[in-house]
């Protein structure tokens, strides 16, 4: 290990090194698959892997536990790939260039994957220790967890023996939680209509950049810039007045994650490309004084380039614009029974030419399903006023909290005792499997927990060191008591 070299607890370091070093984007997890396969064989630990690709690896009880009842430890094998424009690197080939600052371990550019990578190691640290107490265990590995919950949605109904459960995949450490939102995408196509343009015009793109992106969940609520917005506010305000012709928008990447980036490519006229330029320079310090608080590195550039040949026809980016840019996006309510507590939201998360079609990728969460529908609903009212065609997909369900559970209790007690405070328990916007599991497994009991995590679904993601060796702390101590 020369990453994390003196850093405790060192088996957990030492299984996130590993971890960093392989390839492992959702829906392509075979590489760690393997890997995990390689540590069970090596370990001579009993495992299987299911149709989905869901992979349980067993561990029989420490020496006196045997009679304790069995334990489930669950994190995701994939994590989100997301990286800034100018760096160069390959989530299906490259390692995560990570790196330790001050009390935060980072990644060069790109996503760090502790989401859920440092939920992996803890399982494996665990799974290799012959000093850890603990009963009978159960470490279920799922896949494609940040594209649709494909494992949740596929795990067997018997290929767990445990019925308590310990998701390693939060994000807050000092926090249980107990409760999630439910989840839908919300798609929608809009077909290519080109048309030529005479002479007389500038190619022209305009680029919104440097926003902090960030978990659509779990930082729906903090206000930060969606790079498609912005972008499509300019244009509708400008693009009759001024003329602008678009040969191509494009911004967003992930479902789950806030746009940081947007890019238009397009046409104006040559008269008015100096009125254009004036206006970008009014419109960022106007978008610059709104999010002068969350966006402090927003950037807003117009460049010259190749004039296009074809561009949208007249009626697809009127259309385009006004769809996008009256979409709503952010919080949409409050929880009325938990304070602080986002209820429903809706994430504008991409926007791509894909074939003959311009596809539009939202998501909508809500801890009621009524709520859910509801928003979804006005998302896709919003594109089919203007002409798309739309589909919904991905419907998931929330976890409803059980606040008076053994396990919720047992987990205050075991916090207090350790760290001298309560633990927040509480239910989290964003989504989590644990709801799916409840589904197939109605007796579950489960709760939630991690070391903290910022920036996650961004290449501003963080792990923070200090909070990593509490998660452990806490984790190691909860697998002596549960009974």
């Amino acid at each position: 290990m020369q990453l994390f070299s003196g850093i405790e607890p060192t088996p957990l370091w030492h299984y996130f090194e590993e971890i960093l070093q392989i390839p492992r984007p959702s829906d392509q997890e075979q590489q760690i698959q393997d890997y995990l396969l390689d540590f069970a064989k090596r370990y001579d630990l009993e495992h299987h892997v299911e149709k989905t690709g869901n992979l349980l690896i067993k561990k029989e009880a420490s020496l006196g536990l045997e009679n304790s009842p069995t334990l489930i430890l669950q994190s995701h094998m994939d994590m989100v790939c997301e990286k800034n424009a100018d760096i160069n690197h390959d989530f299906t080939r490259d390692p995560i260039p990570a790196y330790v600052e001050a009390d935060w371990v980072k990644s060069k550019g790109t996503t760090l994957g502790a989401d859920d990578g440092i939920g992996m190691a803890a399982q494996l640290a665990i799974l290799a220790s012959n000093s850890i107490e603990h009963g009978p265990l159960e470490c279920l590995f799922t896949v494609a967890e940040e594209t649709g919950l494909t494992g949740a949605f596929g795990l067997e109904a018997d290929f767990l023996q445990g019925r308590i459960l310990l998701n390693l995949d939060s994000e807050d450490e000092g926090e249980v939680f107990i409760g999630c939102a439910g989840g839908i995408d919300t798609t929608a196509w809009f077909t290519i209509h080109n048309t030529s343009l005479p002479d007389g015009y500038d190619g022209l793109k305009l680029q919104v950049s440097g926003l902090q992106g960030g978990h659509s969940g779990d930082e729906i609520h903090k206000g930060l810039g969606n790079s498609i917005k912005l972008l499509t506010r300019f244009l509708w305000e400008n693009h009759g007045e001024l003329d602008l012709h678009i040969s191509e928008l494009q911004g967003g990447n992930l479902r789950n994650a806030i746009p940081r980036e947007a890019t238009c490519t397009f046409a104006c006229p040559s008269a008015n490309t100096d009125i254009l330029r004036k206006r970008v320079s009014e419109y960022l310090k106007i978008v610059t004084t709104e999010l002068a608080v969350t966006e402090p590195k927003i950037s807003i550039e117009l460049n010259l380039q190749e004039c296009p040949t074809k561009v949208y026809s007249k009626s697809l980016q009127s259309q385009l614009l006004s769809s996008l840019y009256a979409c709503p996006h952010g919080v949409f309510a409050w929880s009325q029974t938990m304070e602080n507590m986002v209820e429903t939201s809706t994430n504008l998360a991409a926007v791509k030419h894909n074939g003959p079609d311009i596809q539009i990728t939202t998501s909508q969460r809500s801890s009621l399903g009524s709520a859910k529908q509801n928003i979804a609903n006005k998302v896709r009212a919003t594109f089919e006023l203007a002409g798309a065609r739309t589909e919904h997909s991905g419907s998931y369900p929330g976890w409803n909290p059980n606040p008076g559970s053994e396990l919720v209790k047992k987990s205050r007690q075991v916090y207090q005792q350790l760290f001298g405070q309560d633990p927040v328990v509480r239910a989290i916007h964003a989504g989590l499997e644990c709801g799916l599991f409840l589904e197939k497994y109605p007796d579950m009991d489960m709760i939630s927990f991690g070391p903290t995590i910022r920036g996650a679904h961004s290449p501003d993601e963080r792990l923070d060191i200090q909070s990593t060796q509490k998660f452990w702390t806490y984790l190691i101590e909860l697998l002596k008591v549960i009974d």
